[in-house]
């Protein structure tokens, strides 16, 4: 009897071992997820250095042009005086109607639920958008987020953007549920 408790004891030690291994590796492959997921986000954004650099119209033919690599057709740059909240048009490849609103801003600052709630007055109504999408060098806020999400706006913010940048296609992005993603804390002037 003596021997079985001495084994039973020891199974219930390595058992023990074991599960806190087992725990601690988990919490350490989850912050190394986390540690590559900032790391690619930094990288993204770093990609955009040129883009805070450029002025509106020039984002604006950035964004297009981005468009058109991604196999959309008829793009347009149509942004300027007047144009009711529509910068570039065009259709996506399987031939829905995309108009894109473009906020080039510094990237510490944001993008509030009021540009949103104009572009979402007009894209559809006076666009006919099937896809409005509201490109920002920047972040939304969390009220932006939530507004877009209830009005099926899609958002490329900051992060997105340097993704796109970097070679994700728009496709890919208008499938993500920015309501319940992203982040809306703003960058410092002086940090990537």
């Amino acid at each position: 009897m003596g021997i079985a408790l001495v084994v039973a004891l020891a199974a219930v030690v390595a058992a023990a071992v074991v599960t806190g291994l087992v725990r601690a590796g988990r919490r350490e492959a989850a912050a190394e997820r986390d540690r590559l997921a900032e790391e690619a986000r930094r990288r993204a954004r770093g990609s955009l250095e040129a883009v805070w650099a450029m002025d509106d119209r020039r984002f604006e033919e950035y964004v297009a042009e981005l468009c058109r690599r991604d196999g959309c057709t008829d793009v347009r740059r149509v942004g300027g005086a007047g144009d009711l909240g529509a910068d570039v048009t065009g259709r996506l490849p399987d031939g829905r109607r995309i108009v894109i609103q473009c906020k080039r801003y510094a990237k510490h600052r944001s993008v509030g639920s009021r540009d949103l709630q104009t572009f979402n007055g007009t894209a559809r109504a006076e666009h006919r958008a099937d896809v409005p999408v509201f490109v920002a060098s920047c972040v939304f806020t969390r009220p932006a987020r939530e507004f877009a999400a209830r009005h099926r706006l899609r958002l490329i913010d900051v992060d997105l953007l340097g993704f796109w940048n970097s070679g994700t296609t728009l496709a890919s992005l208008l499938d993500l549920d920015i309501g319940r993603s992203g982040t809306n804390r703003r960058l410092h002037p002086d940090h990537d």
